[in-house]
Formats: structure tokens, sequence, C-alpha cells
């Protein structure tokens, strides 16, 4: 394969699957496979081809892992929802994901869920294992407004005859992601649809991922173990967002691990990560040496 081909095979996907705690993961597995590892976790109702354009982006000089969260996307069901749906449990499925492909240590993207499971999971499940934590759009307290809103669209995903009137649905529910292209939004539908046993279409994920809501209601408290974090951590925030509010984003910035911040105008929660004005502030901080140890000290 000459230089151009490997270049390209660098930049598709692969799809994988993987057991962990039990369940079954799916996954696209960007880049070299030797490459420095990359986590990227999906927000609540999504799944990890959300970060299709930053990972491409990425993948020349890292290999990016993308999951989608049990219940999501392609991945396995809970048959046990109650106890699965929860940050603690994600948390010992990322732990599982690293264990399974040999990954001593990593970056973390995460965006809303899944930067709060790189929270938790930094703090608990793999503590030391994560040297880079760039967290999208999430605190470690959650106003309820903002609970409200997001339960209002994913707790109960309508169905429709048609793609093209899922991916009209999703244009509006998403429309605080901020730009996307047609041909973003298309494959946003396209990867989010799965088909119902009377033909129509709705939103791939198990609605009983909302429950963590409600059976787990204080989940996503997590200053406790915040505040114990040292690794160099980039906090991202939709200038717009009604899920991490300024003062929340401040403290984030001068507690635990003082996160550096930025915040991207003209979206709101949360940001899509998928132009290059967002992406290159998340390549330049994942490529700064880890200085996790110093800090700690």
């Amino acid at each position: 394969m000459d230089e151009a081909g490997s270049a390209t095979a660098r930049h598709t996907p692969a799809s994988r699957y993987l057991r962990c705690a039990g369940r079954e993961l799916h996954y696209t597995d960007w880049g070299a496979s030797d490459a420095p590892p990359i986590i990227m976790w999906h927000g609540l109702a999504r799944t990890g081809r959300d970060f299709d354009e930053l990972a491409q982006a990425l993948a020349g000089d890292y290999r990016v892992i993308c999951p989608d969260a049990i219940g999501r996307g392609l991945s396995q069901w809970s048959p046990d929802p109650v106890a699965e749906y929860r940050l603690d449990f994600y948390a010992t499925l990322a732990r599982a994901l690293l264990d399974g492909l040999s990954l001593a240590r990593v970056r973390w993207v995460g965006t809303s869920m899944g930067g709060a499971t790189g929270m938790h999971a930094a703090a608990t499940t793999l503590r030391d294992r994560i040297s880079h934590l760039v967290v999208n759009d999430i605190g470690p307290e959650l106003p309820q407004p903002a609970i409200e809103r997001i339960l209002a669209y994913a707790g109960n995903p309508p169905a429709f005859d048609t793609v093209t009137e899922l991916e009209a649905w999703l244009r509006a529910a998403y429309k605080p992601y901020g730009w996307q292209s047609d041909d973003q939004w298309r494959r946003m539908a396209e990867t989010s649809v799965r088909r119902l046993p009377d033909g129509r279409v709705t939103a791939h994920y198990d609605p009983a991922i909302v429950g963590q809501f409600s059976h787990h209601p204080n989940d996503y408290d997590r200053w406790a173990g915040y505040d114990t974090l040292r690794m160099p951590t980039l906090l991202l925030r939709g200038a717009d967002s009604d899920l991490l509010l300024p003062d929340v984003a401040h403290a984030m910035t001068q507690r635990g691990p003082r996160a550096q911040r930025i915040d991207f105008p003209d979206c709101g929660h949360a940001p899509a990560l998928n132009v290059p004005a967002q992406i290159e502030p998340i390549r330049q901080f994942l490529a700064r040496p880890d200085d996790t140890a110093a800090r700690a000290q």
C-alpha cells in the first residue's frame, strides 16, 4: 500500500465489538493500533459516531476509540437497566474496555454524559489511567430545568414513517449542537435510527436510559470526585448552554484539576466538536505533555 493509501486506511474507522463487564459494546476504531489512545465517550442519547469529524481529524496522530455506551447504538441493551444505566456502571464498562484493549493509559474526550463518565472514572475505576481529560459541556452538578428539557425529548422518543422525518426531528432536538452541514445531519440520522416492529423508525437507544434521573437522582452530583482530580483538564462549554451554567464552569476552573475553559459561541448544549474552531483547541490540548505526576506533588 502506498503512502496515500496508508493515510486513507488510518482515517477510515473499523467497526468492532468487545465484551465488557458481561455486556457487548460496539466501538469505532480509528488510526494506527500502536498510536497513543484516546477514548471519546458520547452524550446521553447519542452514539460514538457523533465524534466522526473529531476522530478523523486526530486519527493521524492517535488511535481513537469511540464506543457506543450500553443501551445506545449497536451496543447491547441492559437486561438490568436500573442497576446499569448509571455512572458507576459506565465507569466499570470504561475500565473493562481499557483492560480488554490492553490500554494502560488514555486521553479522554467526553460530551455531556461522556464527560461525566470520564470525570467519575478518573476519580474511581480509572484513577491514574487518564492522562488528559476533555469535558464537553457538563459539570459536577446539573440544573434541574436542563434535565427536564432533555428528558422531554429523550425520555419518549417519537416514531416516524421515514428517516427523513426522523432527521427533521433530530435537527430540532439537537439544534443547540450548533452548525452542522446537511451531510452531517444526515449521518446523524442514519447512525441514530432503528426500525420498530410496525415498520416505523425511531432513535437508536433504549428509552430506559433516562431512568438514571429518577432511580439515581444524585448520580450527577460529583464535586467530591472532581476535587480529587489532578490531570490536565480542558472544559468546553457552549456559550448558550443551559446544562453547564457559568458559575459551575467557573468553579471547575478553581477547584480540583483547575480546568482550562473555552466557551464556544453560537451553540448551547453541547458543542458538536465538528468544526476547526472547536477541533483545533482540543488537538493542541491533547498534544500537551503528561504532567500529572508533577501536578500531584
